[in-house]
């Protein structure tokens, strides 16, 4: 069984590495055309950004490659002979974090340049090296208690439960509904500001406008993310009494009215279609086929990594391999999604008009430096989202057609009142 699942990684690895050189040569080829939406100064911008990420996500795939490989091969079975804990929850504990924080320390030159060197040089990040680690702090002891407790529950269930894998699949996805409910109060309290909006006329638009559809919010929020990057992003934050509309305040700053209802249509399109609900059971349901793949696996597995059937080895393993079954799942889970963005679209066009949608969807693609074509083969693998020129085409929108262009170059674009 082992043979297999190193054969699907090793799969997983030139797939990776294939569809990024492919998507390099693509946009290589695509920035020297004609530009398509954006004008040419950012267009040329966005395709060398997306070159230069791509190069790193190579980088990063033949680096982790490596790493696998000495995991299976020897380190695995080191961390196992350092660690001589005979308590099974407390061996998960110490084992796990220690595997984590292993591969986290490993991958941090990749994350710093990315962050300090990649976004600064194209005018994303703002990070400072004493707010990176306040952030790394923050992050690490929330892991270290909550993500311990975790691995402790896990680990007490492997040992005590028949079936395990039912009961084990069953509170980790108690654990991400409860997330998902605490992930903007946790924002909130340890790492970004949130604040009622200023602008109390936006806040009366869209109070108004989650009225009209039937959302039941606990507020509006405007939040500081441009400390620590300029890119332009808003979000439904929580489930049930938790539940807040949360705008990046560079998005405040550079849509207008009509341009952010528009956006806030879309988003409010994915709750109107039942999409959340629709994307919690998919994740339940590849969740479970996780465990139940991860619950049944062979003595002869363990005996092949040379550690023993024990909970810290079950849970390592999983972490592991998962990445390889969600790899080839992606795909499937990205075309739904895609589907669903399209449907979003429409719903938000019609709430504001096309026009404010398509002119917020340029201004975010010209903010954020999104190279407007892909590959095909990309987007088969990694487009959540249809590419820009799509949604536009499906709005009723050519990229090439001269009322488009006009609408791009007109950055104070008001529409008007018909």
């Amino acid at each position: 069984m082992l043979e297999l699942f190193i054969l699907g990684y090793c799969l997983f690895f030139v797939f990776t590495v294939y569809t990024s050189f492919m998507q390099i040569s693509f946009v290589q080829k695509a920035k020297i055309q004609p530009a398509v939406i954006l004008d040419s100064t950012k267009y040329e911008e966005a395709g060398n950004y997306s070159i230069e990420k791509e190069r790193i996500a190579m980088a990063s795939a033949f680096y982790e490659f490596v790493i696998f490989f000495a995991w299976i091969g020897f380190g695995l079975q080191t961390l196992d002979a350092l660690i001589q804990v005979e308590q099974g929850w407390l061996k998960a504990i110490i084992f796990v974090d220690a595997f984590i924080i292993i591969n986290w320390l490993l991958g941090l030159p990749f994350s710093l340049h990315s962050t300090f060197k990649l976004d600064k040089k194209y005018g994303f990040s703002n990070m400072t090296p004493a707010l990176y680690i306040k952030d790394t702090i923050k992050t690490g002891v929330l892991f270290l208690l909550f993500g311990s407790a975790v691995i402790a529950v896990i680990a007490v269930i492997i040992e005590n439960l028949p079936m395990w894998w039912i009961w084990g699949f069953a509170f980790i996805f108690a654990v991400i509904i409860l997330i998902n409910m605490l992930y903007p109060v946790i924002r909130d309290k340890m790492f970004d500001k949130f604040e009622p909006l200023k602008d109390k006329e936006l806040e009366s638009k869209i109070n108004n406008l989650l009225t009209q559809v039937g959302f039941k919010s606990s507020g509006v929020f405007s939040v500081d993310a441009s400390k620590r990057d300029n890119r332009l992003n808003a979000y439904f934050g929580g489930l049930g009494s938790t539940k807040r509309v949360v705008l990046f305040d560079t998005l405040v700053e550079k849509l207008s009215h009509n341009e952010l209802l528009a956006v806030l249509g879309h988003e409010l399109g994915h709750f109107k279609n039942g999409d959340i609900l629709k994307n919690i059971g998919i994740m339940g349901f590849v969740m479970f086929i996780f465990f139940a793949i991860f619950g049944n696996l062979s003595e002869e597995m363990f005996l092949g990594l040379h550690i023993n059937n024990e909970p810290y080895a079950i849970i390592t393993v999983f972490l592991m391999f998962s990445p390889i079954f969600s790899f080839f799942l992606i795909p499937l889970i990205s075309s739904i999604s895609r589907h669903n963005e399209y449907a979003a679209d429409e719903f938000g066009s019609n709430l504001q008009t096309k026009e404010d949608l398509v002119t917020a969807l340029l201004k975010l693609a010209n903010e954020n430096k999104s190279f407007p074509l892909s590959h095909p083969l990309y987007i088969f693998f990694y487009y959540s989202h249809p590419p820009l020129v799509e949604r536009l085409k499906e709005l009723g929108f050519e990229p090439s057609s001269e009322r488009l262009n006009d609408m791009a170059l007109q950055s104070d674009y008001v529409k008007e009142e018909v």
